[in-house]
């Protein structure tokens, strides 16, 4: 059985950033690549003899409006549904797709992460977070975090949350997750919008930067500023290396977790968005696709979805991707 994802995905810059909303802004620009051929038609004696493919079949669920934020509980798929008025949450079961529930959260929802037996969700307007009980969605609290909160990430004990103000570098807040008690405000860069957990540091992105930072968790010390590539946005963390998605460079970045010394840097057309880990391969949401990589940065393929891809989730078997425009969440 592969790892639940240790990913990151990017919610919305409001502000400063508001024109990184999932898009097709850079189409024009950079050529569509083309996906390989339908793997069961290259080789159809796959299927008779039992054998493990890539079926080129896709599934979409409806959830509300403008998701964006996905995370799996284990047994559920979460999605944040930004546009939704009141703001909400869609569960899903992971098995078929159905919808478990619907539950109100703050004004425009965009990161959820789950800590092992609830559900965080971060709202940009309210500059709050939302405490879920998974099991039912029981709202358990609702907790300050600072200007526009965006994607969080969970270190085994406390909520980390990049926050931003209109100017100036942001910060990340930590809140203790069996209370929501504030246990400290730390500097980072600016613009900071996502974050991701090695195990003992924390990793921030800083889109307007071009860099991320890394913290010891422990007491928040930085320990690190690295550079990336343009409007870095989605980060993960394979085990070793983190994974970050350069929107504006059309590249992810690899950096060795326990340096930051960039190993790579590989070219994802079309706006890399999200980065994810399967427990193999790394994947990126872009403007049309998702797109599959290897550990040395070789791309392996692309599944075509035509409309702006967000958040990413892996279930440990299949991944849950969010598509901003029309509403649903596409199992892969």
């Amino acid at each position: 059985m592969k790892r639940v994802v240790i990913g990151i995905c990017l919610a919305l810059v409001i502000v400063a950033t508001a024109n990184l909303f999932p898009g097709r802004a850079q189409e024009a620009s950079v050529p569509m690549p083309q996906p390989p051929a339908n793997p069961a038609a290259a080789n159809p004696l796959k299927v008779a003899l039992l054998k493990w493919y890539k079926a080129n079949t896709t599934t979409r669920f409806a959830v509300g409006q403008q998701p964006v934020g996905v995370a799996f509980d284990g047994a559920n798929i979460w999605a944040a549904n930004f546009g939704d008025v009141p703001g909400t949450v869609t569960k899903l079961q992971a098995s078929d797709g159905e919808v478990l529930g619907t539950f109100r959260v703050g004004t425009q929802p965009v990161g959820v992460t789950y800590d092992g037996a609830n559900i965080w969700v971060s709202n940009t307007v309210d500059g709050t977070v939302s405490k879920l009980r998974a099991s039912d969605g029981k709202n358990l609290g609702t907790f300050s975090a600072g200007p526009f909160p965006w994607w969080m990430a969970f270190d085994g004990a406390n909520i980390w949350v990049p926050t931003a103000p209109t100017s100036g570098n942001g910060a990340v807040i930590k809140l203790r997750a069996s209370d929501g008690k504030n246990l400290g405000s730390f500097p980072v860069g600016n613009s900071p919008i996502a974050a991701a957990f090695d195990g003992a540091n924390l990793w921030v992105a800083n889109a307007a930067d071009g860099t991320v930072s890394k913290l010891r968790v422990s007491d928040g010390k930085a320990l690190g500023t690295f550079t990336v590539g343009s409007r870095p946005l989605g980060i993960a963390f394979d085990g070793t290396n983190m994974w970050v998605a350069n929107r504006y460079s059309a590249t992810v970045s690899k950096l060795r977790a326990s340096d930051g010394k960039t190993l790579g840097t590989f070219t994802v057309p079309l706006g890399p968005y999200c980065v994810a880990f399967d427990g193999t391969n790394i994947w990126v949401t872009t403007s049309l696709a998702v797109t599959e990589l290897n550990a040395d940065g070789t791309i392996l393929g692309y599944v075509n979805t035509q409309t702006p891809t967000a958040g990413m989730a892996f279930d440990g078997a299949n991944l849950w991707v969010s598509e901003f425009d029309i509403n649903v969440v596409h199992k892969l």
